[in-house]
């Protein structure tokens, strides 16, 4: 609250004290200056307003991530997710500890989508975003997977951090998932959008969702409830503990796969779970 009123202080003092540009500019120092200092005093108040505001909105989650990475210098100059990996980054990176302690989340959440086998003896998860280009490359990996891969479950973990537009892309998929839990037109719907071309919107994921004779008015209203932020505020989590920051990324066993690998290296990676039955 009290940074609520220092704002309010500071937009009255811009207002009533800067009649000239020159003035202007002497007032924002200074006014920046005292709330630097309130900053730093009142750490534990500030850091604790910030924890209650992402308690109550985790989709924001999301967008911060997205506004670090844009600022991160990367190979990756269109901003479209994380390029595809190479060599032993494509082989995964060992997170035995954290994925162990998050395999309820990551594997069997009541939030995420499976597709494939949901018995399947091994679990692929892939954090995806509908805006990413090398998200767009790696749909007909994912397709092959379950056509070639009887004994395989899928997992998809909502992992929005290229924009806004990203943001409102997966609240629909997250409604949709909702309308289909047997995921069928869910499928067909995460094809349509993922596989267009630019970045994700809500209007283009709602003509997604209404070509596959959806109930647009339900989507609507589920979009509204508390599943929807739950759901990307788990996966936000649990690409944190992961360590994962781009787009895709993939779980299996106990390795984090970054980057579009190519079928042929989540074959390899899915053959080596299987050998030493780790998951």
């Amino acid at each position: 609250m009290k940074v609520a009123i220092l704002g309010i202080g500071v937009a009255a003092a811009l207002t009533v004290f800067a009649p000239s540009a020159g003035r202007a500019q002497d007032t924002r120092d200074t006014i920046e200056g005292i709330i630097k200092d309130y900053l730093a005093a009142h750490p534990d108040e500030v850091g604790q307003i910030a924890k209650d505001y992402l308690v109550k909105h985790p989709e924001a989650v999301g967008e911060i991530m997205a506004s670090v990475l844009k600022r991160r210098p990367t190979a990756n100059k269109s901003g479209n997710g994380t390029p595809p990996a190479s060599g032993n980054d494509a082989k995964g990176a060992d997170h035995s500890a954290a994925v162990a302690s998050n395999a309820q989340a990551l594997f069997s959440s009541p939030h995420q989508v499976t597709l494939g086998n949901p018995n399947g003896d091994v679990t692929l998860v892939e954090f995806f975003d509908y805006s990413c280009g090398f998200c767009k490359r790696a749909l007909p990996d994912m397709l092959t997977l379950i056509k070639d891969d009887p004994n395989l479950k899928i997992v998809l973990k909502e992992f929005p951090i290229l924009g806004p537009g990203s943001v409102e892309a997966a609240r629909v998929a997250i409604a949709v998932r909702m309308q289909d839990p047997r995921g069928q037109k869910y499928l067909a719907f995460h094809q349509e959008l993922l596989g267009g071309p630019g970045h994700a919107s809500k209007e283009r994921a709602l003509d997604a969702a209404k070509d596959q004779g959806l109930d647009l008015a339900r989507i609507g209203r589920d979009e509204a409830t508390d599943e929807v932020s739950a759901t990307i505020g788990e996966d936000s989590k649990l690409a944190a503990a992961l360590g994962i920051n781009g787009t895709p990324s993939y779980v299996v066993g106990d390795k984090v796969i970054v980057g579009a690998v190519g079928v042929a290296a989540l074959k390899e990676r899915i053959a080596a779970v299987r050998g030493s039955s780790v998951n």
